[in-house]
């Protein structure tokens, strides 16, 4: 089986546990060569400021690539601009690329007065400054506010036609999902990468509740598979072989590049990427 290139999704910390548990799962990840790892902003905007104190430290202090989120929420063009402004200046190069989610209970997405309309306007932007590798995001199951699949479709052509350079995908449960979106964007005429994202299920509860505002589709399989391993105690088990099952299927059809979205909780995802092949290569430079 080949060896895919691995990334990681990571949560900037709200307090001091949560500093030391972004440590900690950066250093149990390190050491497994990821060719990035993001760092999120929460919905709304509402960790802008953690977001570039925790790309900043781990660009300084961890060695790694790192790849920092930017949206389009409670904010002006030119602040948004002048954060991305900043990442590059602290030699962040990589940008996540999204609209962003609105904030907790204030309902649809409403743009700025003087900010960004979607993300396609705030891609461009970035693009047309020359200084950012782009990301953005995908779904491989229908988003909640799109019109139908192929809306879908047509969305993110025209993130890559804006200049984005990649695509992150949207989790899902089984890799013909994956495939089926994959043949969708070929026969669109999307050629950049299409990276799939992959959930490790630490807690089968939050992760369906997750699924479910985010559109993913749940087959009857998985809610049966894990509403059985509950009962025996055996989630964690199902969880690693599911995750791993989904990842091989994905490999042997030809996928190369994996993103986890680990949830600042390590292990699972460790133990999926060496189930994968995917081993220790470096150690984690100190902090400076």
């Amino acid at each position: 089986m080949t060896v895919p290139a691995i990334s990681f999704e990571f949560f900037p910390p709200q307090n001091l546990e949560g500093s030391f548990r972004l440590w900690d799962t950066v250093q149990t990840l390190a050491p497994l060569d990821p060719r990035f790892v993001s760092v999120t902003y929460g919905a709304g905007g509402t960790t802008r400021d953690l977001t570039r104190d925790a790309v900043a430290t781990l660009h300084k202090s961890s060695g790694l690539n790192v790849a920092a989120h930017l949206t389009c929420v409670n904010a002006t063009r030119a602040e948004t601009l002048a954060i991305a402004d900043g990442f590059a200046e602290a030699g962040v190069t990589d940008i996540v690329a999204l609209r962003g989610d609105p904030p907790k209970g204030s309902g649809a997405f409403v743009a700025h007065e003087d900010g960004f309309a979607n993300s396609v306007e705030l891609i461009e932007s970035l693009a047309g400054t020359g200084k950012f590798n782009i990301r953005v995001g995908a779904y491989p199951d229908k988003h909640p506010e799109a019109v139908d699949f192929q809306a879908d479709i047509d969305w993110l052509k025209a993130k890559i036609d804006a200049g984005a350079n990649e695509a992150l995908t949207q989790f899902f449960f089984e890799a013909e999902t994956f495939f089926r979106f994959r043949d969708a964007c070929v026969a669109a005429g999307i050629d950049a990468p299409i990276t799939p994202g992959i959930l490790p299920i630490e807690n089968w509860k939050g992760a369906r509740n997750f699924a479910r505002r985010c559109g993913a589709s749940i087959p009857v399989w998985v809610e049966e598979a894990f509403e059985k391993a509950l009962r025996d105690d055996r989630e964690e088990l199902l969880a690693t072989a599911l995750c791993t099952e989904l990842c091989s299927d994905l490999i042997d059809g030809g996928v190369d590049k994996l993103h986890f979205y680990t949830l600042n909780r390590p292990e699972l995802t460790r133990d999926v990427c060496h189930a994968l092949g995917v081993t220790p290569k470096v150690e984690l430079q100190n902090v400076a």
